[in-house]
C-alpha cells in the first residue's frame, strides 16, 4: 500500500479512513493498467461519475483538488449507468448493492482487493439488524420480519376454530387456547414453508429482482445448513401438532406433501396458486377437527374451498409483481395465465370465496352478525382491492396483497361478533 506522503502526489493530504486506504492501494494498478492517474479514478468513484481524462494535460505536481476538477468532467448519472460506464474501476473497490422491491433488505458484496473472495453483507433495514450476525440470516429465511404470510396461514385456522366453538358451544377459554396453539403452529410452519420454497428455488431466485437477496441464493446460508434448519422447524411444528387429538395429528401430517410440492408447481403449471391455496387453507379443516375430534365437511368443506379461492385472489395479485422476471426465468403463475383478463378472473374467485363462506355459515347456523360482517364486510374489502389495484405497478400489488390480512380479520370478527350476539340473546 502506498503512503499518503508519496513522491508522486506530495500535495495530497487525506485524513485516515479505511475506504480511502483501500482506494490508494489500487493506485499503481489503475495508473499502469488504465493509463490514467489514480486520483481521476478515485474521484470518479467517490462522486459516482464516469471519468473523462485529458491525457495531454496531466500534471502530476498539482494538488489532488486541482487534478480532480481540472481533468474530471462531472456528470449526474444513475447507478446502472455507472455500472456500464466504469465497470473496471467498480470491480476494484466499490460495493454492489441490491434493493429488494417493497422489502427493505439490502445485500452488499464488498471486495477489498481484486483477489479476495466476495463477502455477502445483508442489511435488513429493520429489527433483524440487531440480531447476532449468525442468527439474522435464519430469521430472514423464515420471513419473520414480514408477517403477512403467517397471517394468511393463520386466518383459516381461526375461522374454523371459532365456527366449531360456535357450533358446539365450547367455552371462550377453550377456543382462545386453541387459537393460540394454532397461531404458534402457523408461525413455525410458515417459516418451514419458506425454507422449503427457497431450497427449491435457489436456482431461479437470483434471476428475479425481488428475491435475489434471499439467504440461500445469496450464499448467506448454504443448502446443507438450510436443510438442517428445516429439520429443526419441522420438529417444532410436530411438537405443536402432537398437542391435538389423534385424528387431527393424522390430518395435519397429511398436508406436508402439499407444502413440499408447491414450489415445484410453478415449473409445470400456470396454476401453482391453486396448490398454495390447498396448503395454506388446510387449517380450515384442521381447526374444526381439533375442536370436535372429527370433520364436518358440510361446514369445513365450503370454508376450505372458499379459502382456496381467496388464495387465488391474493396470490395472483402478488404474482403480478414478478411477471416480467417470471417470463425471463421460465416459471409460470396465474398472473401470466390470466394476463389482461386478471380483473375478471379475480372477480369470479372473490365471488366464489364470499359465496362459499356464506354457505359454510348457513350450514353452521350462523346469525345476522356473521352475514353483515363476515360476508358483506369481507366482500366490500375485496371489491375495494380489485377496484384500486394496479396490476402493472409492483407497489400497488404489494400493498393490496398485504391488505388481505384485514380481509381475514374482518371475516373472523364477524364470527366472534355472532358468538357474542348469540350469547347475549341466550342470557
Amino acid at each position: 500500500m502506498i503512503s499518503r506522503g508519496n513522491n508522486l502526489y506530495p500535495d495530497i493530504q487525506i485524513p485516515p479512513h479505511p475506504f480511502v486506504d483501500t482506494l490508494f492501494a489500487c493506485h499503481f494498478d489503475i495508473h499502469h493498467r488504465f493509463g490514467m492517474s489514480a486520483p481521476f479514478a478515485i474521484v470518479s468513484i467517490l462522486k459516482r461519475v464516469p471519468c473523462r481524462v485529458n491525457f495531454n494535460s496531466v500534471a502530476h505536481n498539482r494538488t489532488f483538488q486541482s487534478l480532480a476538477f481540472t481533468h474530471v468532467k462531472l456528470h449526474h448519472v444513475t447507478r446502472p449507468q455507472l455500472l456500464k460506464s466504469t465497470p473496471r474501476l467498480l470491480s476494484a473497490s466499490l460495493c454492489h448493492k441490491y434493493q429488494q422491491k417493497h422489502w427493505t433488505s439490502t445485500a452488499s458484496t464488498n471486495t477489498t482487493t481484486p483477489t479476495e473472495k466476495d463477502k455477502q453483507t445483508l442489511v435488513y433495514n429493520n429489527w433483524l439488524d440487531h440480531l447476532p450476525k449468525k442468527v439474522a440470516p435464519y430469521a430472514f429465511l423464515t420471513r419473520i420480519d414480514k408477517p403477512i404470510g403467517t397471517w394468511l396461514l393463520f386466518w383459516p385456522c381461526a375461522w374454523s376454530i371459532s365456527m366449531a366453538a360456535y357450533s358446539t358451544g365450547a367455552s371462550v377459554m377453550d377456543a382462545a387456547s386453541m387459537i393460540a396453539l394454532f397461531g404458534t403452529g402457523a408461525l413455525i410452519m410458515r417459516g418451514a414453508g419458506c425454507t422449503i420454497n427457497d431450497l427449491w428455488d435457489r436456482d431461479i431466485d437470483d434471476k428475479v429482482e425481488r428475491t435475489k437477496i434471499r439467504p440461500i441464493t445469496s450464499g448467506a446460508i448454504s443448502p446443507k445448513q438450510a436443510i438442517a434448519f428445516l429439520g429443526v422447524q419441522l420438529t417444532a411444528g410436530l411438537a405443536v401438532l402432537t398437542q391435538l387429538n389423534m385424528y387431527s395429528i393424522l390430518l395435519g401430517a397429511s398436508s406436508l406433501s402439499l407444502v413440499v410440492t408447491y414450489p415445484l408447481m410453478k415449473r409445470v403449471t400456470y396454476w401453482p396458486q391453486t396448490v398454495l391455496g390447498l396448503a395454506f387453507n388446510w387449517g380450515a379443516l384442521l381447526g374444526w377437527s381439533a375442536m370436535t375430534g372429527s370433520l364436518d365437511l358440510s361446514v369445513a368443506g365450503p370454508l376450505y374451498l372458499g379459502g382456496v379461492c381467496w388464495t387465488l385472489v391474493y396470490d395472483t395479485i402478488y404474482a403480478h409483481q414478478d411477471k416480467k422476471d417470471d417470463i425471463k426465468v421460465g416459471v409460470k403463475s396465474t398472473a401470466l395465465r390470466f394476463g389482461e383478463k386478471t380483473p375478471q378472473w379475480l372477480a369470479g374467485f372473490s365471488t366464489a370465496f364470499i359465496g362459499l363462506t356464506a354457505v359454510a355459515g348457513y350450514m353452521n347456523g350462523q346469525g345476522l352478525p356473521f352475514y353483515a360482517i363476515s360476508v358483506l364486510g369481507t366482500a366490500s374489502h375485496l371489491a375495494w382491492q380489485l377496484k384500486t389495484v394496479n396490476y402493472n405497478d409492483t407497489a400497488s400489488c404489494w400493498s393490496k396483497f398485504k391488505s388481505n390480512t384485514w380481509a381475514g380479520a374482518i371475516l373472523w370478527s364477524g364470527i366472534v361478533a355472532d358468538a357474542a350476539w348469540s350469547s347475549s340473546i341466550a342470557v
